[in-house]
Protein backbone atom coordinates (compact mmCIF):
# COMPACT_ATOMS: atom_id res chain seq x y z
CA UNK A 1 0.00 0.00 0.00
CA UNK A 2 1.35 3.41 -0.94
CA UNK A 3 2.22 5.85 1.78
CA UNK A 4 -0.52 8.30 0.70
CA UNK A 5 -3.21 5.64 0.11
CA UNK A 6 -6.05 5.59 2.63
CA UNK A 7 -8.55 3.12 1.15
CA UNK A 8 -10.70 2.99 4.32
CA UNK A 9 -11.03 6.77 4.66
CA UNK A 10 -14.36 6.81 2.78
CA UNK A 11 -16.03 4.87 5.63
CA UNK A 12 -15.75 7.87 7.95
CA UNK A 13 -16.47 10.54 5.32
CA UNK A 14 -19.64 12.61 5.22
CA UNK A 15 -21.14 10.87 2.17
CA UNK A 16 -20.06 7.37 3.17
CA UNK A 17 -23.21 5.77 1.71
CA UNK A 18 -22.50 7.26 -1.73
CA UNK A 19 -18.88 6.12 -1.64
CA UNK A 20 -19.93 2.60 -0.65
CA UNK A 21 -22.49 2.45 -3.47
CA UNK A 22 -19.91 3.60 -6.03
CA UNK A 23 -17.29 1.11 -4.86
CA UNK A 24 -19.85 -1.71 -4.95
CA UNK A 25 -20.49 -0.89 -8.58
CA UNK A 26 -16.77 -1.16 -9.35
CA UNK A 27 -16.51 -4.46 -7.44
CA UNK A 28 -19.54 -5.89 -9.27
CA UNK A 29 -18.10 -4.76 -12.59
CA UNK A 30 -14.82 -6.49 -11.77
CA UNK A 31 -16.73 -9.69 -11.04
CA UNK A 32 -18.12 -9.38 -14.59
CA UNK A 33 -14.56 -8.80 -15.88
CA UNK A 34 -15.42 -5.20 -16.79
CA UNK A 35 -12.45 -3.29 -15.42
CA UNK A 36 -12.56 0.41 -16.43
CA UNK A 37 -15.77 2.40 -15.95
CA UNK A 38 -16.76 5.88 -17.07
CA UNK A 39 -18.72 8.18 -14.74
CA UNK A 40 -21.85 7.76 -16.85
CA UNK A 41 -21.48 3.96 -16.58
CA UNK A 42 -21.48 4.25 -12.79
CA UNK A 43 -24.55 6.51 -12.86
CA UNK A 44 -26.37 4.03 -15.10
CA UNK A 45 -25.47 1.03 -12.91
CA UNK A 46 -26.60 2.87 -9.76
CA UNK A 47 -29.94 3.66 -11.38
CA UNK A 48 -30.41 0.01 -12.36
CA UNK A 49 -29.98 -1.18 -8.75
CA UNK A 50 -32.41 1.46 -7.47
CA UNK A 51 -29.92 4.01 -6.09
CA UNK A 52 -29.99 6.92 -8.57
CA UNK A 53 -27.26 9.51 -8.03
CA UNK A 54 -26.62 12.69 -10.00
CA UNK A 55 -23.67 12.78 -12.39
CA UNK A 56 -21.89 15.62 -10.59
CA UNK A 57 -22.20 13.76 -7.26
CA UNK A 58 -20.69 10.64 -8.83
CA UNK A 59 -17.84 12.63 -10.39
CA UNK A 60 -17.02 14.26 -7.05
CA UNK A 61 -17.10 10.86 -5.35
CA UNK A 62 -14.79 9.39 -8.00
CA UNK A 63 -12.33 12.24 -7.53
CA UNK A 64 -12.27 11.71 -3.76
CA UNK A 65 -11.82 7.95 -4.13
CA UNK A 66 -8.88 8.53 -6.48
CA UNK A 67 -7.31 10.80 -3.86
CA UNK A 68 -7.72 8.12 -1.17
CA UNK A 69 -6.18 5.46 -3.37
CA UNK A 70 -9.29 3.30 -3.92
CA UNK A 71 -9.49 4.08 -7.65
CA UNK A 72 -7.09 4.87 -10.45
CA UNK A 73 -7.97 7.43 -13.12
CA UNK A 74 -6.64 7.07 -16.69
CA UNK A 75 -7.30 9.32 -19.68
CA UNK A 76 -10.16 8.12 -21.84
CA UNK A 77 -8.60 8.39 -25.29
CA UNK A 78 -11.02 6.01 -26.93
CA UNK A 79 -13.60 8.75 -27.54
CA UNK A 80 -11.17 11.50 -28.66
CA UNK A 81 -11.90 12.58 -32.23
CA UNK A 82 -10.93 16.27 -32.15
CA UNK A 83 -8.37 18.50 -30.46
CA UNK A 84 -11.13 19.89 -28.24
CA UNK A 85 -12.00 16.37 -27.07
CA UNK A 86 -8.34 15.75 -26.25
CA UNK A 87 -8.11 18.80 -24.01
CA UNK A 88 -11.47 18.05 -22.33
CA UNK A 89 -11.17 15.98 -19.12
CA UNK A 90 -12.37 12.45 -19.93
CA UNK A 91 -11.30 9.73 -17.52
CA UNK A 92 -11.67 5.99 -17.05
CA UNK A 93 -11.72 4.63 -13.48
CA UNK A 94 -10.86 1.22 -12.08
CA UNK A 95 -10.05 -0.28 -8.71
CA UNK A 96 -6.47 -0.14 -7.51
CA UNK A 97 -4.96 -3.18 -5.73
CA UNK A 98 -5.33 -1.27 -2.45
CA UNK A 99 -8.94 -0.40 -3.22
CA UNK A 100 -9.73 -3.95 -4.26
CA UNK A 101 -8.27 -5.34 -1.02
CA UNK A 102 -10.17 -2.77 1.06
CA UNK A 103 -13.42 -3.59 -0.74
CA UNK A 104 -12.95 -7.29 -0.08
CA UNK A 105 -12.30 -6.56 3.61
CA UNK A 106 -15.38 -4.33 3.95
CA UNK A 107 -17.57 -6.86 2.15
CA UNK A 108 -16.31 -9.67 4.35
CA UNK A 109 -17.03 -7.56 7.44
CA UNK A 110 -20.55 -6.71 6.26
CA UNK A 111 -21.32 -10.33 5.37
CA UNK A 112 -19.94 -11.64 8.66
CA UNK A 113 -21.79 -9.11 10.81
CA UNK A 114 -25.06 -9.38 8.90
CA UNK A 115 -25.03 -13.15 8.49
CA UNK A 116 -27.83 -14.97 10.29
CA UNK A 117 -26.28 -18.37 9.75
CA UNK A 118 -28.06 -21.67 9.27
CA UNK A 119 -28.25 -25.18 10.67
CA UNK A 120 -27.06 -27.11 7.64
CA UNK A 121 -28.31 -30.68 7.73
CA UNK A 122 -27.01 -31.03 4.15
CA UNK A 123 -23.52 -30.18 5.38
CA UNK A 124 -23.79 -32.99 7.93
CA UNK A 125 -24.59 -35.45 5.16
CA UNK A 126 -21.69 -34.10 3.07
CA UNK A 127 -19.28 -34.58 5.99
CA UNK A 128 -20.53 -38.15 6.44
CA UNK A 129 -20.13 -38.85 2.71
CA UNK A 130 -16.56 -37.53 2.65
CA UNK A 131 -15.71 -39.59 5.73
CA UNK A 132 -17.16 -42.74 4.14
CA UNK A 133 -14.95 -42.20 1.10
CA UNK A 134 -11.94 -41.57 3.35
CA UNK A 135 -12.55 -44.78 5.33
CA UNK A 136 -12.82 -46.78 2.09
CA UNK A 137 -9.58 -45.22 0.85
CA UNK A 138 -7.75 -45.97 4.11
CA UNK A 139 -9.07 -49.54 4.26
CA UNK A 140 -7.73 -50.36 0.79
CA UNK A 141 -4.56 -52.42 0.57
CA UNK A 142 -1.35 -50.48 0.22
CA UNK A 143 -0.64 -46.87 1.12
CA UNK A 144 -3.51 -44.48 0.25
CA UNK A 145 -3.19 -42.12 -2.70
CA UNK A 146 -1.89 -38.83 -1.25
CA UNK A 147 -3.61 -36.69 -3.90
CA UNK A 148 -6.98 -38.37 -3.35
CA UNK A 149 -6.53 -38.18 0.43
CA UNK A 150 -5.69 -34.47 0.25
CA UNK A 151 -8.75 -33.83 -1.91
CA UNK A 152 -11.02 -35.61 0.58
CA UNK A 153 -9.49 -33.99 3.67
CA UNK A 154 -9.63 -30.53 2.10
CA UNK A 155 -13.30 -30.92 1.15
CA UNK A 156 -14.03 -32.42 4.57
CA UNK A 157 -12.42 -29.62 6.60
CA UNK A 158 -13.96 -26.90 4.42
CA UNK A 159 -17.44 -28.38 4.82
CA UNK A 160 -16.99 -28.72 8.58
CA UNK A 161 -15.76 -25.13 8.84
CA UNK A 162 -18.83 -23.91 6.96
CA UNK A 163 -21.10 -26.03 9.17
CA UNK A 164 -19.53 -24.79 12.40
CA UNK A 165 -19.46 -21.11 11.39
CA UNK A 166 -23.06 -21.12 10.20
CA UNK A 167 -24.28 -22.98 13.28
CA UNK A 168 -22.55 -20.50 15.61
CA UNK A 169 -23.95 -17.53 13.67
CA UNK A 170 -27.46 -19.02 13.66
CA UNK A 171 -27.49 -19.73 17.40
CA UNK A 172 -26.28 -16.19 18.11
CA UNK A 173 -28.91 -14.61 15.85
CA UNK A 174 -31.63 -16.80 17.35
CA UNK A 175 -30.62 -15.77 20.87
CA UNK A 176 -30.77 -12.12 19.80
CA UNK A 177 -34.26 -12.73 18.40
CA UNK A 178 -35.36 -14.19 21.73
CA UNK A 179 -33.78 -11.36 23.74
CA UNK A 180 -35.20 -8.62 21.46
CA UNK A 181 -38.69 -10.05 21.18
CA UNK A 182 -40.31 -6.69 22.04
CA UNK A 183 -39.12 -5.21 18.72
CA UNK A 184 -41.96 -6.82 16.73
CA UNK A 185 -44.20 -9.10 18.74
CA UNK A 186 -46.38 -10.22 15.79
CA UNK A 187 -43.36 -11.11 13.67
CA UNK A 188 -41.78 -13.00 16.55
CA UNK A 189 -44.89 -15.10 17.19
CA UNK A 190 -45.16 -15.95 13.49
CA UNK A 191 -41.45 -16.72 13.38
CA UNK A 192 -41.65 -19.03 16.40
CA UNK A 193 -43.49 -21.94 14.75
CA UNK A 194 -41.19 -22.04 11.72
CA UNK A 195 -38.11 -21.81 13.93
CA UNK A 196 -39.19 -24.66 16.23
CA UNK A 197 -39.88 -26.92 13.23
CA UNK A 198 -36.51 -25.94 11.80
CA UNK A 199 -34.72 -26.75 15.07
CA UNK A 200 -36.49 -30.08 15.50
CA UNK A 201 -35.58 -31.20 11.96
CA UNK A 202 -31.92 -30.30 12.41
CA UNK A 203 -31.69 -31.88 15.87
CA UNK A 204 -33.13 -35.10 14.47
CA UNK A 205 -30.53 -35.12 11.67
CA UNK A 206 -27.77 -34.19 14.11
CA UNK A 207 -28.67 -37.13 16.37
CA UNK A 208 -28.69 -39.74 13.60
CA UNK A 209 -26.05 -38.46 11.19
CA UNK A 210 -23.86 -37.14 14.01
CA UNK A 211 -23.68 -40.59 15.60
CA UNK A 212 -22.65 -42.09 12.25
CA UNK A 213 -19.98 -39.41 11.79
CA UNK A 214 -18.59 -40.12 15.27
CA UNK A 215 -18.20 -43.78 14.38
CA UNK A 216 -16.58 -42.93 11.03
CA UNK A 217 -14.05 -40.60 12.70
CA UNK A 218 -13.04 -43.34 15.15
CA UNK A 219 -12.91 -45.89 12.31
CA UNK A 220 -10.64 -43.61 10.27
CA UNK A 221 -8.32 -43.18 13.25
CA UNK A 222 -8.12 -46.95 13.70
CA UNK A 223 -7.16 -47.27 10.01
CA UNK A 224 -4.27 -44.84 10.40
CA UNK A 225 -5.66 -41.49 9.33
CA UNK A 226 -2.92 -39.66 11.25
CA UNK A 227 -0.27 -41.16 8.96
CA UNK A 228 -2.37 -40.13 5.96
CA UNK A 229 -2.62 -36.58 7.35
CA UNK A 230 1.16 -36.47 7.67
CA UNK A 231 1.51 -37.64 4.05
CA UNK A 232 -0.87 -34.91 2.89
CA UNK A 233 1.10 -32.31 4.86
CA UNK A 234 4.35 -33.50 3.26
CA UNK A 235 2.77 -33.30 -0.19
CA UNK A 236 1.61 -29.74 0.41
CA UNK A 237 4.93 -28.72 1.98
CA UNK A 238 6.78 -29.94 -1.11
CA UNK A 239 5.30 -27.01 -3.08
CA UNK A 240 6.59 -24.36 -0.69
CA UNK A 241 8.80 -21.74 -2.31
CA UNK A 242 12.49 -22.02 -1.40
CA UNK A 243 13.40 -19.84 1.58
CA UNK A 244 16.50 -17.94 2.51
CA UNK A 245 17.87 -20.83 4.56
CA UNK A 246 17.06 -24.39 5.58
CA UNK A 247 15.84 -23.33 9.01
CA UNK A 248 13.16 -21.05 7.55
CA UNK A 249 12.01 -23.75 5.14
CA UNK A 250 11.83 -26.35 7.90
CA UNK A 251 9.80 -23.95 10.05
CA UNK A 252 7.33 -23.45 7.21
CA UNK A 253 7.06 -27.22 6.69
CA UNK A 254 6.38 -27.66 10.39
CA UNK A 255 3.63 -25.02 10.21
CA UNK A 256 1.99 -26.93 7.35
CA UNK A 257 2.13 -30.22 9.30
CA UNK A 258 0.78 -28.55 12.43
CA UNK A 259 -2.07 -26.99 10.44
CA UNK A 260 -3.24 -30.34 9.06
CA UNK A 261 -2.97 -32.00 12.46
CA UNK A 262 -5.06 -29.21 13.97
CA UNK A 263 -7.74 -29.66 11.29
CA UNK A 264 -8.15 -33.35 12.05
CA UNK A 265 -8.03 -32.70 15.80
CA UNK A 266 -10.85 -30.20 15.29
CA UNK A 267 -12.83 -32.86 13.41
CA UNK A 268 -12.38 -35.27 16.32
CA UNK A 269 -13.31 -32.61 18.89
CA UNK A 270 -16.41 -31.53 16.98
CA UNK A 271 -17.94 -34.99 16.63
CA UNK A 272 -16.33 -37.27 19.26
CA UNK A 273 -14.94 -35.24 22.16
CA UNK A 274 -14.11 -36.82 25.51
CA UNK A 275 -15.58 -37.27 28.97
CA UNK A 276 -13.90 -34.10 30.23
CA UNK A 277 -14.58 -32.06 27.07
CA UNK A 278 -17.87 -32.99 25.38
CA UNK A 279 -18.03 -32.76 21.61
CA UNK A 280 -19.25 -29.60 19.93
CA UNK A 281 -21.95 -31.74 18.34
CA UNK A 282 -23.37 -32.52 21.78
CA UNK A 283 -22.99 -28.89 22.88
CA UNK A 284 -24.89 -27.72 19.79
CA UNK A 285 -27.61 -30.31 20.41
CA UNK A 286 -28.04 -29.16 24.03
CA UNK A 287 -28.20 -25.51 22.96
CA UNK A 288 -30.76 -26.34 20.31
CA UNK A 289 -32.91 -28.28 22.76
CA UNK A 290 -32.73 -25.52 25.37
CA UNK A 291 -33.66 -22.92 22.74
CA UNK A 292 -37.09 -24.49 22.17
CA UNK A 293 -38.29 -23.97 25.80
CA UNK A 294 -36.83 -20.45 25.70
CA UNK A 295 -38.88 -19.69 22.59
CA UNK A 296 -42.03 -21.06 24.18
CA UNK A 297 -41.46 -19.02 27.35
CA UNK A 298 -40.90 -15.89 25.28
CA UNK A 299 -44.15 -16.50 23.39
CA UNK A 300 -46.02 -17.02 26.67
CA UNK A 301 -44.72 -13.68 27.94
CA UNK A 302 -45.86 -11.97 24.74
CA UNK A 303 -49.30 -13.58 24.95
CA UNK A 304 -49.66 -12.46 28.57
CA UNK A 305 -48.81 -8.90 27.58
CA UNK A 306 -51.30 -9.03 24.71
CA UNK A 307 -54.07 -10.27 26.98
CA UNK A 308 -53.53 -7.32 29.32
CA UNK A 309 -52.14 -9.30 32.22
CA UNK A 310 -49.85 -7.17 34.32
CA UNK A 311 -46.26 -8.03 35.02
CA UNK A 312 -43.63 -6.36 37.18
CA UNK A 313 -41.74 -4.74 34.29
CA UNK A 314 -44.94 -3.18 32.91
CA UNK A 315 -45.87 -1.93 36.39
CA UNK A 316 -42.51 -0.25 36.86
CA UNK A 317 -42.70 1.36 33.40
CA UNK A 318 -46.15 2.77 34.18
CA UNK A 319 -44.92 3.98 37.58
CA UNK A 320 -42.00 5.74 35.89
CA UNK A 321 -44.46 7.55 33.59
CA UNK A 322 -46.48 8.68 36.60
CA UNK A 323 -43.36 9.97 38.32
CA UNK A 324 -42.40 11.89 35.19
CA UNK A 325 -45.90 13.39 34.90
CA UNK A 326 -46.17 14.37 38.61
CA UNK A 327 -46.48 18.18 38.87
CA UNK A 328 -44.57 18.71 42.14
CA UNK A 329 -42.46 16.90 44.74
CA UNK A 330 -45.34 16.47 47.18
CA UNK A 331 -47.24 14.42 44.60
CA UNK A 332 -44.14 12.33 43.92
CA UNK A 333 -43.77 11.64 47.66
CA UNK A 334 -47.39 10.49 47.92
CA UNK A 335 -46.91 8.30 44.84
CA UNK A 336 -43.77 6.78 46.37
CA UNK A 337 -45.47 5.99 49.69
CA UNK A 338 -48.50 4.52 47.90
CA UNK A 339 -46.46 2.34 45.55
CA UNK A 340 -43.87 0.97 47.98
CA UNK A 341 -45.52 1.35 51.39
CA UNK A 342 -42.40 2.89 52.93
CA UNK A 343 -44.31 5.24 55.22
CA UNK A 344 -43.46 6.01 58.83
CA UNK A 345 -43.44 2.97 61.14
CA UNK A 346 -46.80 2.63 62.96
CA UNK A 347 -46.48 -0.84 64.50
CA UNK A 348 -45.37 0.47 67.93
CA UNK A 349 -47.58 1.87 70.68
CA UNK A 350 -49.44 4.60 68.78
CA UNK A 351 -52.26 6.50 70.47
CA UNK A 352 -53.77 9.95 70.42
CA UNK A 353 -51.12 11.50 72.68
CA UNK A 354 -48.26 10.10 70.62
CA UNK A 355 -49.85 11.32 67.39
CA UNK A 356 -50.29 14.82 68.90
CA UNK A 357 -46.70 14.86 70.10
CA UNK A 358 -45.53 13.67 66.71
CA UNK A 359 -47.52 16.38 64.95
CA UNK A 360 -46.15 19.08 67.27
CA UNK A 361 -42.62 17.80 66.94
CA UNK A 362 -39.62 18.69 69.04
CA UNK A 363 -37.48 21.75 68.44
CA UNK A 364 -34.33 20.99 66.50
CA UNK A 365 -32.20 22.55 69.22
CA UNK A 366 -33.36 20.13 71.95
CA UNK A 367 -30.51 17.73 72.83
CA UNK A 368 -31.11 14.02 72.40
CA UNK A 369 -30.80 13.30 76.12
CA UNK A 370 -33.44 15.92 76.98
CA UNK A 371 -35.97 14.95 74.31
CA UNK A 372 -39.12 12.92 75.02
CA UNK A 373 -38.11 9.24 75.32
CA UNK A 374 -39.50 6.50 73.11
CA UNK A 375 -40.76 3.74 75.37
CA UNK A 376 -40.40 0.19 74.01
CA UNK A 377 -41.48 -3.02 75.69
CA UNK A 378 -38.53 -4.94 77.23
CA UNK A 379 -39.92 -8.14 75.69
CA UNK A 380 -39.96 -6.53 72.27
CA UNK A 381 -36.46 -5.13 72.74
CA UNK A 382 -35.09 -8.50 73.87
CA UNK A 383 -36.84 -10.89 71.45
CA UNK A 384 -37.96 -8.67 68.59
CA UNK A 385 -41.67 -9.43 69.08
CA UNK A 386 -44.37 -8.71 71.67
CA UNK A 387 -45.35 -11.23 74.30
CA UNK A 388 -47.99 -13.55 72.95
CA UNK A 389 -51.26 -13.67 74.86
CA UNK A 390 -53.28 -16.78 75.59
CA UNK A 391 -52.33 -20.40 75.85
CA UNK A 392 -49.71 -21.73 73.46
CA UNK A 393 -50.84 -24.19 70.82
CA UNK A 394 -50.47 -27.83 71.73
CA UNK A 395 -47.85 -29.85 69.90
CA UNK A 396 -49.61 -32.41 67.72
CA UNK A 397 -48.45 -35.99 68.09
CA UNK A 398 -47.38 -37.42 64.69
CA UNK A 399 -46.06 -40.74 65.96
CA UNK A 400 -48.76 -42.83 64.25
CA UNK A 401 -48.19 -41.17 60.88
CA UNK A 402 -44.44 -41.67 61.16
CA UNK A 403 -44.91 -45.36 61.98
CA UNK A 404 -47.21 -45.76 58.98
CA UNK A 405 -44.66 -44.17 56.63
CA UNK A 406 -41.89 -46.36 58.06
CA UNK A 407 -44.00 -49.49 57.47
CA UNK A 408 -44.68 -48.45 53.86
CA UNK A 409 -40.97 -47.83 53.24
CA UNK A 410 -40.03 -51.18 54.80
CA UNK A 411 -42.57 -53.09 52.66
CA UNK A 412 -41.36 -51.31 49.51
CA UNK A 413 -37.73 -52.11 50.35
CA UNK A 414 -38.66 -55.75 50.98
CA UNK A 415 -40.42 -56.01 47.59
CA UNK A 416 -37.40 -54.42 45.90
CA UNK A 417 -34.99 -56.89 47.52
CA UNK A 418 -37.19 -59.82 46.48
CA UNK A 419 -37.21 -58.50 42.90
CA UNK A 420 -33.44 -58.07 42.90
CA UNK A 421 -32.95 -61.57 44.29
CA UNK A 422 -35.21 -62.85 41.50
CA UNK A 423 -32.85 -61.39 38.89
CA UNK A 424 -29.48 -62.19 40.46
CA UNK A 425 -27.66 -65.46 39.87
CA UNK A 426 -27.65 -68.14 37.23
CA UNK A 427 -24.67 -66.76 35.37
CA UNK A 428 -25.04 -65.43 31.81
CA UNK A 429 -28.51 -66.19 30.48
CA UNK A 430 -30.17 -65.45 27.18
CA UNK A 431 -33.20 -63.21 27.28
CA UNK A 432 -35.40 -65.98 25.88
CA UNK A 433 -34.42 -68.23 28.83
CA UNK A 434 -35.45 -65.75 31.53
CA UNK A 435 -38.45 -66.82 33.63
CA UNK A 436 -41.61 -64.79 33.93
CA UNK A 437 -40.82 -61.65 35.91
CA UNK A 438 -42.91 -59.92 38.52
CA UNK A 439 -43.87 -56.28 38.03
CA UNK A 440 -41.19 -55.03 40.42
CA UNK A 441 -38.50 -57.31 38.95
CA UNK A 442 -39.44 -56.23 35.44
CA UNK A 443 -39.09 -52.56 36.43
CA UNK A 444 -35.62 -53.24 37.88
CA UNK A 445 -34.63 -55.24 34.78
CA UNK A 446 -35.69 -52.42 32.44
CA UNK A 447 -33.64 -49.92 34.44
CA UNK A 448 -30.52 -52.12 34.25
CA UNK A 449 -31.04 -52.71 30.54
CA UNK A 450 -31.32 -48.96 29.93
CA UNK A 451 -28.08 -48.27 31.83
CA UNK A 452 -26.25 -50.95 29.82
CA UNK A 453 -27.46 -49.67 26.44
CA UNK A 454 -26.54 -46.09 27.38
CA UNK A 455 -23.01 -47.23 28.27
CA UNK A 456 -22.28 -48.54 24.75
CA UNK A 457 -19.85 -46.60 22.56
CA UNK A 458 -20.98 -45.54 19.06
CA UNK A 459 -18.11 -47.46 17.44
CA UNK A 460 -18.65 -50.64 19.47
CA UNK A 461 -22.37 -51.39 19.31
CA UNK A 462 -21.79 -55.17 19.18
CA UNK A 463 -19.22 -55.27 22.00
CA UNK A 464 -20.12 -56.41 25.54
CA UNK A 465 -20.92 -53.60 27.95
CA UNK A 466 -21.40 -53.25 31.69
CA UNK A 467 -23.38 -50.89 33.87
CA UNK A 468 -24.42 -50.48 37.50
CA UNK A 469 -27.83 -49.67 38.93
CA UNK A 470 -28.50 -46.22 40.35
CA UNK A 471 -28.15 -47.41 43.96
CA UNK A 472 -25.06 -49.51 43.19
CA UNK A 473 -26.60 -52.78 44.41
CA UNK A 474 -26.67 -54.53 41.00
CA UNK A 475 -24.30 -54.80 38.08
CA UNK A 476 -25.37 -55.99 34.62
CA UNK A 477 -23.21 -57.33 31.79
CA UNK A 478 -24.92 -57.25 28.37
CA UNK A 479 -23.45 -59.14 25.38
CA UNK A 480 -25.23 -58.63 22.01
CA UNK A 481 -25.64 -61.71 19.81
CA UNK A 482 -24.98 -61.25 16.06
CA UNK A 483 -28.08 -61.97 14.03
CA UNK A 484 -30.19 -62.50 17.13
CA UNK A 485 -33.93 -62.93 16.75
CA UNK A 486 -36.58 -60.89 18.54
CA UNK A 487 -37.79 -62.94 21.51
CA UNK A 488 -40.59 -62.42 24.06
CA UNK A 489 -39.96 -61.60 27.72
CA UNK A 490 -43.00 -62.51 29.80
CA UNK A 491 -44.00 -60.48 32.84
CA UNK A 492 -47.02 -60.17 35.11
CA UNK A 493 -48.05 -57.05 33.17
CA UNK A 494 -47.67 -58.47 29.66
CA UNK A 495 -45.08 -59.48 27.08
CA UNK A 496 -42.11 -57.38 25.92
CA UNK A 497 -40.44 -58.27 22.60
CA UNK A 498 -36.74 -57.40 22.30
CA UNK A 499 -33.59 -58.70 20.52
CA UNK A 500 -32.07 -61.76 22.16
CA UNK A 501 -28.80 -61.22 24.05
CA UNK A 502 -26.70 -62.64 26.88
CA UNK A 503 -27.53 -60.99 30.21
CA UNK A 504 -25.72 -61.52 33.50
CA UNK A 505 -26.90 -59.69 36.63
CA UNK A 506 -24.61 -59.70 39.66
CA UNK A 507 -25.43 -58.44 43.14
CA UNK A 508 -22.85 -56.06 44.60
CA UNK A 509 -24.81 -55.37 47.81
CA UNK A 510 -24.42 -58.04 50.53
CA UNK A 511 -28.16 -57.80 51.09
CA UNK A 512 -28.82 -59.00 47.53
CA UNK A 513 -27.96 -62.68 47.11
CA UNK A 514 -28.69 -65.27 44.48
CA UNK A 515 -31.56 -67.63 45.29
Amino acid sequence: MGESARPFAHLGAENAATYRAVLRMFADARDRYVLPLRPEDVVEDLAVVGSPVAVDVVENALTSLVGWGNLRADPDTGRVTTVEDFHRSRLLYQLTPEGQAAERAVRLYEETVGRRGALQAVALEDVAEHLRSLVVLLAATGPPDAARTQHLLTALTQRLETLADNAAAFMSSMQRSIDLQDADADAFVAYKDRLIDYLERFLSDLTTTGAEISGLVLRAEDLGVHAAVQAVAEREAADLAPGDDDETREREREQVRHGWEQRWRGMHTWFVGSRENPSQKDVLRRRGRSAIPQLLRAVNVLNERRSGRSDRSADFRRLAVWFAEAPEDATRHRLWHTAFGLSASRHLSIDGDSLTAQAAGAPRIVPWAEAEPLRISPQFRRTGHHERRGRPARVQDRSAQRRHLAELAAREQERLQVAQTELVGGGPRRVRDLPQLSSTAFSVFLGLLGHAIAARRPDALQAPCEATSADGSLRVRLTPLPGADVVPLRTEDGVLHLPDALVEIIGTDPGVRAP
